[in-house]
Formats: C-alpha cells, sequence, structure tokens
C-alpha cells in the first residue's frame, strides 16, 4: 500500500448567526480542501463553540484530514457580541488608583464609572462598583480590602485602572496579582490601551473584564476539544481588526473579538480573492456588510460598545438593515421602504424559491412582523394557504439581474406572479415595482459607499465592489450598475468568511501619545509591537510593523502582523510583466490612457498612465496584488545612499499651495519585497520613518521612490 502523503493544511470556521461554516485550504497553494457546514449552536450548553468543533470534526472526517496535517486552525465568534447583546456580563469592581493633589482629585471623579448601558430600552447594563486609593497607600493589605468590599458589593470581575498607568504599569500590575491569588478574574487597563483619556481607557477595560467569565468557559470548551481531536498546534482566535491571536491571549483580551464576523469575510476579500483596493459587500439574509480595502489595508477605527466609544481597533464595517430576504413596505402609492425586516422574521419563503403554479391567487396581507413595526409590510397569502413574501433577491430576479451560476438565483416567472398584486395597486408594471424596491435599497447602499469613499478619499473611477455573502446577487449588479463602477461576486462567495479565518494573519496594535517621537520612541513602539505579536502567536521572523503618525493628536500607532509559521513557499504563483500590465489596466479603468511601465524592481511593476493633466500610478506586485493606487503620482528609482535627497526634490517638486495650506505628497518606497507608506506633515518625520526601514540596508541597493500628490 503506498504511504500517504502529508499535507500541510488550513483550517478557518467562521459563527454566523444561523450557520457555523468550516474550510480547509491547503497551506501551499490555497486551494479548498473541503467544507462543512452545521446549525450554528446557540442553546447548546457550550454556546457556539459546540458547532465550531462540531463542524471543524466533520470537516476533517469528511476530506480524509489527519490531525498532524493541520498546521492552522482558527475561529471567528460571535460570543462577545451576543454577550452584549444579550446582556450575558458579569459585574465590574474597579479599583482606581492616582497620586495625590490636583491630580488625584481629577482622576478619582474620572475613575469612577458609572453602570455601562449596552440597552437602554431593556435596562441592559453592566454593574459597576468603584473603590479608591491614593497611590502613596497602595500596599497588599490595602488592595486586598479594597477587592474584598468589591467583591461584596457584587463585583464578579476586577479591573485595575490608575492614572498614568500608560507610563509606569507596576501598580496595576499588583491589583491584578492580589485579584489572581483570589482567583478572581481581572482586567489591567493599561493591558487593553496605552493611550491617556483615564475614563475612555478604564470603560474600555471594565466592558473587557465584564466578558472574561463567559469567554474564559467558551475558549475552554473549544480548545480541550480541538487537542481532544489529536490537532498540536495552537488554536487561535479572530480579532475585530482582522487578525488573529492564540486563544491565551483572548483568555486577557476577549473584547477583542467583538465583531470578529464582518471581520472574516473583509479578511477573506483581502486574502482570498487579491482585492487590494475595493468596496467590499456581505450580503445576507437580513444584513448587509459593507467595509473598504484600500491600498492592501483594510480600513480599521475604533469600535462603540451599547454606544460607547472604546480604544479597541475593529475594521471599520458598516451594517445595513437591507439584504438579500428584505420585505418590502408600501403605502397606497408607492414602495415606502424596503428592511429591516427580512422574510425569515415573518416566517415566509421568498416567492422566488417556489414553483410558479403554487403560486396561485395570492392576496394582499400588510403585517407588522414584529411587535412594535410599521403594519406596511408586504406578505401574500397563497390559495393554499400558505403565506410567503417577495424581497430584494426577487426583484432582481425578475430584472433579470442574477445569473443562474449564483445562491440567490430563483424562478423569475414566480415571482413576477407574487409581484403582480402589487403593481396593480399601485398602478405600475411588475418591472416599475422591482426597480423601486432596488432603489431603495441603492439610496442606503449608495450613502454608505459614498461616505466610505469619502472618509478613506477612494478615487471614484478606480473603485470595484466586491460582493459575498448568499444574498450578493441581490443587491450587487444593481448598485454597481447605477453608480457606474465594475463589481465581482466570486466562486466560493457564499464561505468567504471561513476563507479570511482561514487565511488571516497574526496581529497585534500599540498605540501611545507621543508628540514629536523621536527614532528612538518609535524603534521602542515597533520592538513592544512585535514582542505583542509573538506573545499572540506570530513567528519572529515573519513579524512586518507599520508606523502611522496622526500629527494633530501625537498618536503613534505601531501594527505588527505576522503568521504562525515560517512560510517555505509562496502562496501565490507570481505574474509576469504581461499580466501584471492587465491588471494594472483592469483597475486603472477605461478613462486612463496611455498606460506604460514606468519602473520596476524584481518584486514590482509600476505603471503609470495619463488623464485630464494628471499621471495616475498603480504598484502591482509580483503576486498579482495592486498594492498602491495614486489618482496622481510620480516615481523615482535611486540606490540608498541616496534616498534623503531624491525624497526631499520629490517633497518640494510635487507641493500643492492651498489658500491657508501646504498639501505635501505621500511617499511609498518599494524596498526588497515591501512597500512601506509614509505620511507625515513635514519631511523631518518622514526622513525619521524612513531612516528606520532603510538605515540597515545596503548603500548600493535600489529602492523605487514613489510619490502621491495630493489635492485635499
Amino acid at each position: 500500500m503506498a504511504e500517504r502523503k502529508h499535507r500541510a493544511v488550513r483550517m478557518g470556521i467562521d459563527v454566523g448567526g444561523t450557520y457555523t461554516k468550516c474550510v480547509a485550504m491547503d497551506n501551499d497553494t490555497h486551494e479548498i480542501i473541503g467544507k462543512n457546514e452545521v446549525k450554528t449552536t446557540h442553546d447548546d450548553k457550550d454556546g457556539v463553540a459546540a458547532g465550531v468543533v462540531q463542524s471543524f470534526r466533520n470537516c476533517m472526517q469528511e476530506n480524509g484530514i489527519l490531525p498532524e496535517d493541520v498546521v492552522f486552525v482558527a475561529h471567528s465568534t460571535t460570543q462577545a457580541t451576543n454577550a452584549f447583546i444579550e446582556g450575558d456580563v458579569a459585574s465590574v469592581g474597579v479599583v482606581g488608583v492616582a497620586g495625590g493633589g490636583l491630580e488625584g482629585l481629577l482622576a478619582k471623579r474620572q475613575l469612577a464609572l458609572k453602570d455601562i448601558v449596552l440597552d437602554e430600552k431593556v435596562g441592559r447594563m453592566i454593574k459597576v462598583y468603584n473603590t479608591f486609593i491614593k497611590k502613596k497607600m497602595l500596599t497588599e493589605d490595602v488592595i486586598n480590602q479594597n477587592i474584598s468590599q468589591l467583591l461584596d458589593q457584587g463585583a464578579k470581575v476586577i479591573v485595575a485602572s490608575m492614572a498614568f498607568g500608560v507610563d509606569s504599569m507596576d501598580e496595576e500590575l499588583r491589583i491584578h496579582d492580589c485579584a489572581k491569588k483570589k482567583n478572581v478574574p481581572v482586567t489591567m487597563a493599561s493591558d487593553i490601551t496605552k493611550l491617556y483619556g483615564l475614563t475612555r481607557r478604564t470603560r474600555t477595560a471594565a466592558i473587557n473584564a465584564s466578558i472574561l467569565p463567559k469567554m474564559m468557559s467558551t475558549a475552554n470548551a473549544t480548545e480541550s476539544s480541538v487537542n481532544a481531536a489529536g490537532v498540536k498546534v495552537p488554536l487561535m482566535i479572530m480579532r475585530g481588526d482582522g487578525g488573529v491571536m492564540e486563544i491565551n491571549e483572548m483568555r486577557k483580551r476577549p473584547i477583542l473579538t467583538a465583531l470578529s464576523g464582518p471581520a472574516a469575510s473583509v479578511m477573506g476579500s483581502l486574502m482570498y480573492l487579491r482585492a487590494s483596493n475595493a468596496i467590499y459587500f456581505e450580503v445576507g439574509g437580513t444584513t448587509t456588510n459593507i467595509g473598504v480595502i484600500k491600498n492592501g489595508r483594510p480600513g480599521v477605527d475604533y469600535a462603540k460598545i451599547g454606544g460607547h466609544d472604546t480604544y479597541i481597533n475593529s475594521l471599520d464595517v458598516r451594517i445595513l438593515g437591507c439584504a438579500g430576504g428584505s420585505m418590502v413596505r408600501i403605502s397606497d402609492k408607492a414602495v415606502v421602504d424596503v428592511g429591516p425586516r427580512s422574510a425569515h422574521i415573518a416566517g415566509c419563503e421568498y416567492a422566488c424559491f417556489l414553483p410558479e403554479e403554487e403560486i396561485e391567487d395570492p392576496q394582499i396581507e400588510l403585517v407588522s412582523p414584529k411587535q412594535g413595526d410599521p403594519a406596511d409590510y408586504v406578505t401574500l397569502r397563497l390559495k393554499n394557504g400558505k403565506k410567503i413574501c417577495f424581497t430584494n433577491t426577487d426583484a432582481a430576479n425578475v430584472l433579470g439581474l442574477i445569473d443562474e451560476k449564483y445562491f440567490a438565483h430563483g424562478n423569475a416567472a414566480s415571482a413576477r406572479k407574487a409581484m403582480k398584486p402589487v403593481a396593480d395597486k399601485l398602478g405600475i408594471t411588475v418591472e416599475e415595482l422591482a426597480t423601486q424596491i432596488l432603489d431603495k435599497d441603492y439610496e442606503k447602499v449608495s450613502a454608505c459607499i459614498n461616505a466610505l469613499a469619502d472618509k478613506y478619499k477612494l478615487d471614484h473611477d478606480s473603485m470595484r465592489l466586491v460582493g459575498c455573502g448568499g444574498g450578493a446577487a441581490a443587491l450587487v449588479p444593481y448598485c454597481a450598475g447605477k453608480m457606474g463602477l465594475q463589481y465581482s461576486i466570486p466562486e466560493n462567495a457564499e464561505v468567504i468568511s471561513s476563507i479570511g479565518v482561514a487565511l488571516s494573519m497574526v496581529r497585534d496594535v500599540v498605540e501611545r501619545v507621543i508628540p514629536n517621537p523621536s527614532q528612538e520612541d518609535i524603534r521602542d513602539l515597533k520592538k513592544e509591537a512585535a514582542d505583542l505579536a509573538v506573545s499572540s502567536g506570530a513567528s519572529p521572523d515573519t513579524v512586518e510593523i507599520h508606523i502611522e503618525i496622526d500629527n494633530q493628536t501625537g498618536k503613534v500607532t505601531a501594527i505588527a502582523t505576522g503568521s504562525t509559521e515560517v512560510k517555505t513557499t509562496d502562496l501565490l504563483k507570481e505574474c509576469d510583466e504581461s499580466e501584471a500590465r492587465k491588471l494594472a489596466e483592469e483597475d486603472f479603468g477605461p478613462k486612463v490612457s496611455d498606460i506604460r511601465l514606468a519602473d520596476k524592481t524584481d518584486k514590482f511593476f509600476v505603471y503609470q498612465g495619463s488623464r485630464e493633466g494628471r499621471s495616475p500610478l498603480r504598484i502591482v506586485d509580483k503576486k498579482g496584488f495592486i498594492k498602491v493606487q495614486c489618482s496622481d503620482g510620480v516615481v523615482e528609482k535611486c540606490h540608498i545612499k541616496n534616498y534623503e535627497e531624491t525624497v526631499e526634490k520629490i517633497w518640494n517638486e510635487n507641493a500643492v499651495f492651498k489658500t491657508d495650506t501646504v498639501l505635501r505628497p505621500d511617499f511609498y518606497v518599494c524596498v526588497g519585497p515591501r512597500v512601506s507608506d509614509y505620511s507625515a506633515v513635514d519631511l523631518e518625520q518622514v526622513m525619521l520613518l524612513m531612516s528606520l526601514d532603510l538605515g540597515d540596508r545596503e548603500p548600493e541597493e535600489e529602492v523605487l521612490i514613489i510619490a502621491s500628490v495630493r489635492e485635499s
């Protein structure tokens, strides 16, 4: 019998509201080996963890995957988000510390948190108890007395927070150690964020602490089951910012997993579809998640939880209440709205998924799907007594917008029969009704896209829409057509979130407020971020650091990303110059002419064109990713020993003078296999950041300096 060939398999499990889906992928080629889905186990004693393990084991068994084949396993989780929605949170006791005098007086007020309201309508909240210790009184006995007092009041978890704790964590650490000795779950505020803003930092830590008991029990159940399956690699958990971390790190900072569902789908687009610049749609039955990917990076912002600002980074994903299964609301004259209620909430099937002969004598019944909803949602009572409705998916099928290959393709004749009574009532054709329905969605979707495009300064002509999720074909083609944008709905769109989990990198972020940072400040921050990424499971040899400086706030951000293993194989086939040119031409769109190869290295191609007096530019890497888009740019090749004078020349030659300010270009440097980006208000800061990346490389090495000319 032939010996079985060993293979390296990556496994990603995404927990959705209805289904938990597992995907197994070949580590070397990214080909999908197998998929499995089970109903999400909300009601199991182990919660959603039971479904995670079930889909994981099924996928291994069905595809002959041995435990020793698995080199990476990760899952997203709805547990943290659900805990906040359902109020399944523990009471928190805050031990606040500050110095004496005015500092202590101000800090005591800022540390005295009120109960954190999660849902005002139903009175759902995190109960918070407070105590305060002056720094000079901070002994083990005093700490223990204060912790005991908080536990007696009803606290189940402890938060240690000190004024200026981001500068020295010693005091918070002493409180942490005392709580640990009592076997009480504890969070240090400075473990969650290194930013100033005492109230917000303490509140973020309290929100984290409130879900510690719930998340730790789930983590233990999932980890033990994966270990029992014989898998030796550590279990990784998806973060809301699109990275993963080891389960041990999640036990400390579970709040980082909030919103990891939308993050998984964005990362799937980024990694699997090579979507370097796109507006990303995940269209489900009830909601649509819309996010942005620019120059190979997803948009990130601070998460709001229960309406409260936090210091938790998560992908900037907008959630709209219009999707594939959204119901239609009407008046006597027109379509009033579409959504947010969906067909399954009203217990109805979509008309287009029924046989045409079943839709006999449909009678309009306007309903209120949930108590308190307007009573103008359309349902139809059929002759056989069944109640159905028509949705965005039906409208798109009627207009012939959904190709047979897509999940949302249905019977247009059935949809037409169901929609005709409403069209007759409104005095319009069925096609006009379908158009009115999709126009209501378009209003919401286009407003969201325009807001994201404005926030992230996306070039409209090079934007494209990427549609994923089962309902993608119901919305994306129509909206793309109305906006004049290119779109794609890729193969395996329905499991893109699981793919995103399987391909995720370890990620960690350190943020500090450092006005006028020095080279040493940034070097220290880079080291701290790299160490954090390694402790979260990244292999040290794979860690890369990206630095961002916000000159208005003085905030310096170090983003570390890395793989869980040293990569020995390139994961994607290299593209040649003709393929790279084709990708650039597609990305430029039809309005850019005279496209030419402006320069190249052994890892990158830079293409430039002409449009209305500008020189748009694209950097394409050898894997076929569009790494950078500039609507107007310049590129120069130089040796590292000469980069400073090249940058200074470009800085001066490409300044844009406005009435009240001077706009300087943003810089990108293609060095070795990396594109590093730099934006700053002064030349000295640009040089500082570049010197950290280029200072230790060979003086004769050639690099490409690219500048993006700014108009706003």
